[in-house]
């Protein structure tokens, strides 16, 4: 299976992504870690990005599409991958259609997480972080239950900056999933509900491609 994987922030995305590469049996790539793994070996990619990082920059797409390329060209894609964080705009997803058609293997599916603003506001501020160990907890807690530190509200779990992120989330991802409808890769479904329920609800959407 290859695979791609879309959603605003709060979908869900690292959770899915962790099950349905175990499910699947393929390495679940994000560009997060692709970006510490060059940073940490000190890859002329890494060395590359670090000098923009270091002058504060934004590393440029043509950096982050050279690392994932290399990424993909690892052992163990054999089976298929899932990216996750990438691609973020339409030139990168062009830049990876035609990378996957030179090794005639392209794209089977992109999935997207769909949810609605209100719940994934509701969700991330109602999150909390203690300040002692920096564990998550709900917001009904007044201690840790790993260590009974004292929990606060980050910054970007504050609806204000929830709202902002998921505003310049749909300004860029929009174009993508036109992008990929348009080349019938597409595949929706709702994101909320228990963890496992969209789990099953993505292997039964991804039956259709990947038997």
């Amino acid at each position: 299976m290859r695979l791609v994987l879309v959603g605003p922030p709060g979908a869900g995305k690292g959770t899915q992504a962790q099950f349905l590469a175990a499910h699947y049996l393929i390495p679940h790539i994000s560009t997060g870690d692709i970006f510490r793994a060059n940073l940490k070996a000190s890859t002329p990619l890494g060395l590359e990005a670090k000098g923009f990082m270091d002058s504060g920059q934004l590393v440029p797409d043509s950096v982050t599409n050279e690392m994932v390329k290399d990424r993909l060209t690892h052992d163990d894609v054999a089976n298929g991958f899932l990216l996750d964080g990438f691609p973020r705009n339409t030139v990168q997803a062009e830049v990876l259609r035609a990378f996957l058609a030179e090794k005639s293997t392209p794209l089977e599916a992109v999935l997207e997480l769909a949810i609605d603003n209100e719940i994934i506001i509701k969700r991330l501020s109602s999150r909390r972080t203690c300040k002692e160990c920096g564990a998550p907890a709900a917001a009904n807690l007044e201690k840790c239950t790993a260590c009974g530190g004292e929990l606060y509200q980050r910054e970007d779990d504050k609806e204000e900056v929830i709202a902002k992120r998921l505003s310049v989330y749909e300004e860029q991802t929009a174009p993508i999933i036109s992008f990929y409808r348009s080349e019938g890769l597409l595949i929706t479904i709702a994101a909320d509900g228990e963890v496992a329920e969209i789990t099953e609800r993505a292997i039964t959407a991804l039956s259709r491609v990947h038997g």
